[in-house]
C-alpha cells in the first residue's frame, strides 16, 4: 500500500499540525482520498467571512473541493464527510446545506455527520469539513 501526503499550494500550509490530504493507494486500482478539516481560510490563513455563517460555509467547501482535487477526487467521489459547526442552532442548516448542495449537486451524497461544537482550532472558526473519498 502506498501513501501520497500533500499540502497543495492553493491551501494554506500548516505541515507542523497535519497534512491536508493523504492519498492510500491499495493493491488494487483503488485509491483512497483523506481531507483534513478544511475551514473559511485562504491560502494566507486570512479568515473569510467572519461571523456570518453563509461566507465561511462556502469557503470551507471550496477549499474542500481543492484539496479533493489534489488527491486526485471529485465532490461526487467523497463517500464519508464529517461537518463541524460552531455553538450549532437549527437556523445554520440553510447556509451550511447552500454550501453544500453547491459543491455537491450530486444525486446521491455521501454519509455524513454534522455535529455543534463549542469551539474549533482558531478563534473565529465557524465550520470545519472533512472528508474521505475513494477514488476508482
Amino acid at each position: 500500500m502506498e501513501k501520497e501526503f500533500i499540502n497543495p499550494q492553493a491551501l494554506p500550509n500548516w505541515e507542523q499540525s497535519f497534512t491536508q490530504v493523504i492519498t492510500v493507494s491499495p493493491v488494487r486500482a483503488t485509491k483512497i482520498v483523506y481531507i483534513s478539516g478544511q475551514v473559511a481560510v485562504d491560502q494566507d490563513q486570512n479568515l473569510i467571512g467572519e461571523g456570518d455563517l453563509a461566507a465561511p460555509a462556502m469557503q470551507a467547501f471550496q477549499n474542500l473541493a481543492t484539496a479533493l482535487a489534489a488527491g486526485g477526487a471529485t465532490t461526487a467521489d467523497v463517500v464519508k464527510m464529517n461537518i463541524y459547526l460552531r455553538d450549532y442552532k437549527p437556523e445554520n442548516a440553510a447556509p451550511v446545506s447552500e454550501a453544500l448542495h453547491r459543491y455537491f449537486p450530486h444525486r446521491q451524497l455521501p454519509t455524513s455527520t454534522w455535529l455543534g461544537v463549542q469551539a474549533l482550532a482558531k478563534e473565529g472558526f465557524l465550520i470545519e469539513v472533512d472528508a474521505v473519498a475513494i477514488v476508482e
